[in-house]
């Protein structure tokens, strides 16, 4: 039996590295790739994978809102592949639940799809897993968001409270934080520092920013379905369509 595997994960050198590895094993196939959640919702429904590697980590539709979207569905066999810390990676174990830790070896990526290949049969047309909303809550109940960062700042390290930070500006693989009228700079992907962010404080709000709610001001319509974003500080900064329901999820009201 050949295995049609679906690879979702938004980091570019990841799906990669997962792409190369599964062409090793026998008796499987990458069936697509996913960069994001909303496109792996799509891609599932589309392709009927028989096994998904699902990144749990991603920007606005994470790994688990992932597999909510198919409550009442049937789903494929999902192999979470994850970065979580220790507590959280018991949590995966108690639930009884497989995963992958990155950066994924070759000899847990083929024993995970050994057993996936040994369920299958048994679990085709399987809905949502309640051991995965088990797990969810856990993870919520556990979870420990990133509330210092240490920048580099004339010469020294800076360990700076982002309980400062009024918004945040993407450069390549760097960010800039803006506190105030000073400007820190740090060696991280928005990508990477979205996901260690409270998403109750901090929201993305285009590609290349994210602000912390409390500093928003007011949001001003423009003539293209974006708005612009006035900080408590002066700062303008544009919200973009692609990142207006998370927006509106997060003040709890439609723009």
């Amino acid at each position: 039996m050949t295995l049609r595997v679906l690879i979702v994960d938004d980091e570019p050198v990841a799906r990669r590295r997962l792409r190369r590895l599964l062409r090793d094993l026998p008796g499987v196939e990458v069936a697509g790739e996913s960069g994001d959640g909303r496109s792996a919702v799509t891609a599932i429904r589309a392709l009927a994978p028989d096994v998904v590697l699902l990144d749990v980590q991603m920007p606005e539709i994470d790994g688990f809102e992932v597999l909510r979207a198919f409550a009442g569905e049937p789903l494929p066999a999902v192999i979470f592949v994850t970065a979580f810390d220790r507590y959280a990676l018991r949590a995966f174990e108690v639930h009884a639940l497989d995963y992958l830790l990155k950066p994924v070896s070759g000899e847990r990526l083929a024993g995970a799809i050994d057993r996936a290949r040994t369920r299958i049969a048994e679990r085709r047309g399987a809905t949502l897993d309640p051991r995965v909303l088990a797990l969810l809550n856990d993870l919520a109940a556990s979870r420990r968001f990133l509330t210092r960062l240490p920048v580099k700042s004339g010469g020294k390290v800076v360990v700076l409270a982002l309980a400062d930070v009024d918004w945040i500006q993407a450069a390549d693989n760097y960010v800039t934080l803006h506190a105030g009228a000073e400007r820190f700079v740090a060696r991280e992907t928005m990508g990477r520092l979205e996901r260690e962010l409270d998403p109750e404080r901090f929201v993305r709000i285009h590609r290349s920013a994210i602000v912390q709610v409390d500093r928003i001001k007011e949001l001003l319509p423009d003539f293209h379905g974006d708005f612009t974003v006035v900080l408590r500080n002066g700062a303008r900064v544009t919200l973009s369509r692609t990142y207006r329901a998370k927006v509106e999820q997060v003040l709890g009201r439609e723009l």
